[in-house]
């Protein structure tokens, strides 16, 4: 078993990773009758993408020659109706100015084959977008 999800009550969850015991809640948006104290359940959704994404370059650049410490993701989660669901996750990706031409085509690539992005419903738009400014 991975995690335990408990329902905290008033639309919101408390979630334990079993193996370390790290903890997080989630609770229903404002625009979906939520307080909106903490991430929601979609936002956990497309903040995955972008951890799953780092995570794997991290993994990939870890034999190569540099660092990605530092870098960072900006997520916006976009919802539709009917029925509701996330429509779009853009993911802006700030990272190290020196990275090499090379080893950028790599990251990028490394990045749009995360395990998130592909279990994610092909009909979720995912705009990616690169920015080697650090």
């Amino acid at each position: 078993m991975t995690s335990k999800v408990v329902y905290q009550g008033k639309l919101r969850a408390s979630s334990t990773h079993l193996r370390s015991g790290d903890t997080f809640h989630t609770d229903a948006p404002v625009d979906n009758h939520g307080l909106g104290q903490a991430f929601s359940p979609t936002d956990t959704v497309a903040t995955g993408l972008a951890s799953c994404m780092l995570t794997m370059m991290g993994i990939k650049y870890g034999s190569r020659e540099g660092t990605l410490e530092g870098s960072y993701a900006e997520v916006t989660k976009h919802m539709a109706a009917n029925p509701r669901r996330i429509s779009k996750v853009e993911v802006d990706l700030y990272l190290p100015a020196s990275t090499s031409d090379k080893d950028r085509k790599i990251l990028e690539n490394t990045a749009r084959t995360c395990p998130v992005w592909y279990s994610l419903h092909e009909d979720i738009s995912k705009d990616i977008r690169f920015f080697w400014t650090l």
